[in-house]
């Protein structure tokens, strides 16, 4: 899941350093995206910022997203559900489940498989430089997930 950054700066001290001019809209878009518990999409962050400022529309949080994401202040996801989703920039690298009947994403380590991919990238004469691993599942047994 999305969490706030565990840097001393907001995603909104972050723009402001890259010299980004802040609206009141973008402070509130950005606030959304830090306070996010999950993986939202653009419709998502629009329908949660309008509750907060009714003057925010769709496009702005489309031009906002694409801002933040080009300063690389966000990544973007394609989960395959034919909508991207968005969160802050990791502070710990970190690998995704996808739940695909539910779209419930959880955020997982797992240092087995870190040290997996460097061995298998070594072998193949690489130095791995950063890489993305999503898992698509159902939950067992048609059971919910797992805890």
């Amino acid at each position: 899941m999305s969490k706030p950054s565990q840097s001393a700066e907001t995603l909104e001290e972050q723009c402001a350093a890259k010299g980004m001019r802040m609206t009141e809209q973008r402070r509130v878009i950005a606030q959304v995206i830090e306070q996010s518990a999950d993986h939202p999409d653009v419709e998502e962050l629009y329908r949660r910022a309008s509750q907060i400022d009714p003057r925010i529309s769709l496009s702005t949080v489309y031009r906002t997203l694409n801002l933040f994401e080009e300063s690389g202040l966000v990544t973007k996801h394609d989960f395959k559900d034919g909508r991207a989703r968005f969160e802050l920039i990791p502070d710990e690298h970190h690998d995704h489940l996808i739940d695909i009947r539910s779209g419930t994403v959880i955020e997982f380590r797992n240092e087995e498989i870190e040290a997996i991919q460097e061995v298998i990238a070594k072998r193949l004469g690489y130095r791995l430089v950063d890489h993305r691993l999503e898992l698509y599942a159902v939950p067992l047994g048609g059971e919910g997930p797992r805890k």
